[in-house]
């Protein structure tokens, strides 16, 4: 299951996902269609399904997302910035398979595991994110691994989207509170 944040990325795993022998489900964030512009070459590439990108470097906690919530993500460690944090944001690309040696490695650098998702909370990617953090990084933890996710609720209409959707100020939030823990 690949979720693209950009749209070089939606290109690239969109071709690899044609092209894989198995299925493949492509999900598109539609709050991305016009979130971002980006030059997209006109020539074929792939990009690895299951293979996560480290969006930017951080030694002080691993921010995990992927589609919508990359942009989010980014706004809010601008924030965490001003602070003086140290931040790493990794952008998933896939969540199944999903990159367990990238998420490992940067947490184990970090210390601290921030996962950030629109899904629900409740038997979400979340939680299998940080099963993951837990059996891999457990001894290099410096907090407990943290997430935050929509609610366990029915997505509302346009108008009430604004309630439930993870901000960067709560992002921002969460990162504050995990680093002075």
């Amino acid at each position: 299951m690949v979720i693209p944040s950009t749209p070089y990325d939606a290109k690239g795993l969109l071709i690899s996902a044609i092209e894989d022998p198995d299925p493949v489900i492509f999900m598109e964030p539609k709050r991305i269609y016009r979130a971002v512009k980006q030059e997209v070459p006109e020539e074929l590439y792939r990009i690895p399904i299951g293979k996560a990108k480290l969006l930017q470097a951080g030694e002080q906690i691993t921010v995990i997302a992927y589609g919508a919530m990359i942009r989010e993500a980014q706004k809010a460690i601008a924030i965490a910035k001003q602070k003086g944090y140290s931040v790493e944001l990794i952008d998933l690309r896939s969540i199944w398979p999903i990159d367990r040696e990238t998420i490992s490695q940067s947490v184990r650098k970090t210390g601290r595991a921030l996962v950030v998702t629109e899904a629900p909370q409740s038997y979400g990617p979340a939680a299998e994110l940080i099963s993951i953090i837990n059996e891999e990084a457990f001894l290099s933890l410096e907090a407990p691994p943290s997430r935050l996710t929509g609610f366990d609720t029915v997505i509302p209409l346009p108008l009430g989207e604004k309630y439930y959707n993870i901000s960067p100020e709560r992002i921002a939030a969460e990162i504050d509170r995990l680093i002075r823990y």
